[in-house]
């Protein structure tokens, strides 16, 4: 009840797949045919679903452990998909994710929730609508999922197709990564084989292939001591998930399911969704969105980010403070952390939100070098993440785990790291659909140093 004179807030209408569209939406593309759109989304309404509901609600239930401060969170993948993809691709992609959170846990004692930003990131917001060059002004590049990278006035156009062109590469991908995941690739056994070769010579290489032989050494033990490992599925196959931002609400409507055995609504393009830092608004689209569909969701919260604003955040996205349903992915930038986070975690906290916080150290120390390509330094990465430690240190919470744009592949596009990328190695292989990735080293040389802030 508000007080004498006050008028009463409105109730908001009941939830549907398609409420948010009476909700202010951002970063919409432009579609220039009506028609082909709709007919692009009636024929994804009628596909079978990428994910099932069984499986996010696995996931909500590891991430309760991660809120509990009983597991780890590695969400990691590419900044943006491209519709140009291969098996060794997602096969050394995987294969850097799975070498990391073996670090993870060998040096934290907690298990790892393995969350792929893959098999649907392909939409990317983006600061201005359209891109000027050399006087020509186009729309901006919005991902594969909607239009090209060229800089022409075709390639440009959102093309309704591609959103089913979108779904075909989530499934092919999909069905690779079920495949590695349980049919031997992630077995313990392999623990040698996921060690690249541009990596293995390495110092992180080298520190890693010590951590195999000690698993080996202990596998072989028990092996010996009569434990049956062929028994023990934990030992031979992974529980991956899969993740993207939930930007193209219209992709994202079309895919949702009702759950048969429940009658809840589950988003089936991925397991888990997130809203960006450009489409939080708790009276916006994207979280009308996701307040109603029953995957665990995030939301990347930036240095601007008020405590109000975050307990409004988990007030529309969780209001029955269920663990494991919502995931609060801070990204501040090295030099705000330590003084933008506090206000929230302790806000959250107050309002008993039992939320699963992980830190994003790649968005907020994003800059331009001076030969003109976007990039970041890995020192920069692991400042912020060793200032999001030790805000949770200091609050007494759970750090809950990192969120990070990687590659399997040997690129140089981000600074830094024991193999020194320096600016003027940018132009040799920067291969990124939109932002600077860490290469296989670096992003091992940040798992052994996250490794030792969680034994610490």
């Amino acid at each position: 009840m508000g007080e004498a004179g006050e008028s009463p807030e409105p109730e908001r209408p009941a939830w549907s797949p398609g409420s948010w569209r009476a909700w202010p939406a951002a970063q919409q593309p432009e579609w220039p045919d009506a028609d082909a759109l709709e007919t692009a989304l009636d024929r994804l309404r009628r596909l079978p679903p990428l994910v099932f509901a069984g499986e996010a609600r696995a996931l909500s239930a590891s991430l309760a452990a991660v809120a509990d401060g009983k597991a780890v969170l590695l969400q990691a993948g590419d900044c943006a998909e491209s519709f140009d993809f291969s098996a060794n691709a997602i096969r050394d992609k995987l294969r850097v994710i799975l070498q990391m959170a073996v670090v993870m846990t060998y040096g934290s004692g907690v298990p790892v929730v393995k969350v792929g930003r893959i098999a649907g990131q392909f939409a990317k917001p983006r600061s201005s609508a359209t891109e000027i060059r050399d006087g020509v002004e186009l729309p901006s590049f919005r991902g594969h999922i909607v239009n090209a990278p060229g800089f022409s006035a075709e390639a440009r156009q959102a093309d309704p197709n591609r959103l089913v062109d979108a779904y075909h590469q989530s499934a092919a991908a999909l069905n690779l990564l079920r495949a590695f995941t349980k049919g031997g690739f992630a077995d313990l056994h392999q623990v040698h084989a996921w060690n690249q070769e541009f990596v293995a010579a390495s110092p992180e290489g080298l520190t890693y292939e010590v951590i195999a032989n000690e698993i080996e050494r202990a596998l072989r033990f028990m092996a010996a001591c009569g434990l049956d490992l062929g028994k023990e599925s934990a030992l031979h196959q992974v529980d991956f998930w899969t993740s993207h931002e939930a930007l193209l609400l219209g992709w994202e409507e079309a895919l949702t399911r009702q759950d048969s055995l429940t009658g809840d609504w589950y988003d089936c393009s991925a397991h888990l969704l997130w809203a960006g830092e450009r489409t939080r608004d708790p009276d916006g689209a994207h979280i009308e969105f996701l307040s109603g569909i029953h995957n665990p969701v995030g939301v990347k919260l930036g240095p601007s980010t008020t405590a109000e604003e975050a307990v409004a955040l988990c007030g529309r996205l969780d209001p029955q403070r269920r663990p494991g349903r919502l995931v609060l992915i801070a990204r501040m930038g090295a030099g705000r952390v330590r003084g933008a986070l506090p206000p929230l975690v302790r806000a959250v906290r107050g309002a008993g939100h039992p939320v699963a916080w992980a830190c994003d150290p790649m968005h907020g120390n994003t800059y331009t070098s001076p030969n003109g390509y976007k990039t970041r330094n890995f020192e920069d990465v692991m400042e912020e993440i060793r200032g999001y430690f030790a805000v949770h240190r200091a609050e007494g919470s759970w750090p809950g785990g990192i969120h990070v744009e990687l590659t399997g592949d040997n690129v140089t596009e981000c600074l830094g790291g024991s193999d020194e990328v320096r600016s003027d190695h940018l132009v040799e292989r920067y291969e990124t659909m939109c932002d600077p990735r860490l290469n296989a080293r670096q992003s091992l040389d940040l798992a052994f140093q996250v490794a030792e802030l969680l034994r610490s």
